[in-house]
């Protein structure tokens, strides 16, 4: 979110959370207060999403790793209100894709319960969209959450399925891609040095989590941002990938129904994302 304000090539309209990481109520307030902290120019729409995968119980991240309150338990943030309730998330998906049809880009950094659930309201009208970027999947490396299933997937495989099946154009950022970029501890605190705000200071917070189990993290959901701004910081390959019962993401015979990040310009990629991560607020 931070990456997509940062960057003059995006207009961000909506933020439609769903449960994932944390627990759906946890993700609304902490969607709210990113929109706080940050104070972009445009103050997106904070539109409630489905609170549990389409057929199955919810999972929820590694507590040990994004805090318990999926945001690193960073302290003093603004206080917030919760959304409304109406409109919901697939209704506000398909408002904007009648609205906006090409124009409009899809990243999907979580579950796809809310994409499948828009895609029974009219699938047509998510067909006309531009893109629909996807943070997920590992289709030919080691998963995260199992040994051959990334975490979004993972949590609800039947709402994956649904919109690889849906006709969309879908550009597929697996772990495959993700694992290229990685960062340690002294690169982030030397590209927030200098950066005033309380801000700055939050997401060292957030991020020490991850350097503290790890030594390093991964640029997950911001390489699908910045793949959303400039697809040619990867190479793509068309494909067509099948989901399985427990998540996986699997290669499979017949026309594509994806393009599949491969080979990531890892150092533009970092310098992009350094140079428009925080600024000065």
């Amino acid at each position: 979110m931070l990456l997509a304000w940062g960057s003059p090539e995006l207009d961000v309209l909506a933020l439609t959370v769903v449960a994932g990481n944390a627990p759906l109520a946890d993700t609304a307030r902490n969607a709210a207060r990113l929109v706080a902290a940050r104070r972009p120019a445009r103050l997106p729409h904070i539109v409630l999403g489905a609170a549990a995968p389409l057929r199955r119980a919810l999972v929820t991240a590694n507590r040990d790793e994004h805090g318990g309150d999926g945001l690193g338990d960073a302290l003093d943030w603004p206080a917030v209100a919760g959304p409304a309730v109406s409109p919901s998330a697939p209704e506000t998906l398909v408002a904007l894709a009648r609205a906006h049809a090409e124009r409009l880009t899809l990243i999907a950094l979580g579950p796809l319960t809310n994409l499948a659930l828009a895609l029974r309201l009219d699938a047509d009208a998510l067909r006309s969209i531009g893109r629909v970027v996807v943070m997920g999947g590992a289709v030919d490396v080691r998963g995260n959450s199992a040994a051959d299933a990334e975490f979004n997937v993972y949590v609800d495989p039947d709402a994956a399925r649904e919109v690889f099946d849906a006709g969309l154009r879908v550009d597929l950022v697996p772990l495959d891609a993700t694992r290229q970029t990685t960062i340690k501890r002294d690169q982030l605190h030397a590209a927030l040095a200098g950066r005033a705000g309380p801000l700055a200071a939050r997401i060292e917070a957030f991020t020490e989590q991850s350097f503290r189990l790890w030594g390093y993290m991964h640029l997950h959901d911001p390489l699908a941002v910045g793949l959303a701004v400039d697809q040619s910081l990867a190479r793509w390959q068309p494909a067509r990938i099948s989901v399985g019962e427990n998540g996986q993401t699997r290669r499979a015979d017949g026309a594509p129904n994806c393009r599949l990040a491969q080979v990531i310009e890892v150092d533009r990629f970092l310098a992009m994302f350094f140079d428009r991560l925080c600024p000065n607020v």
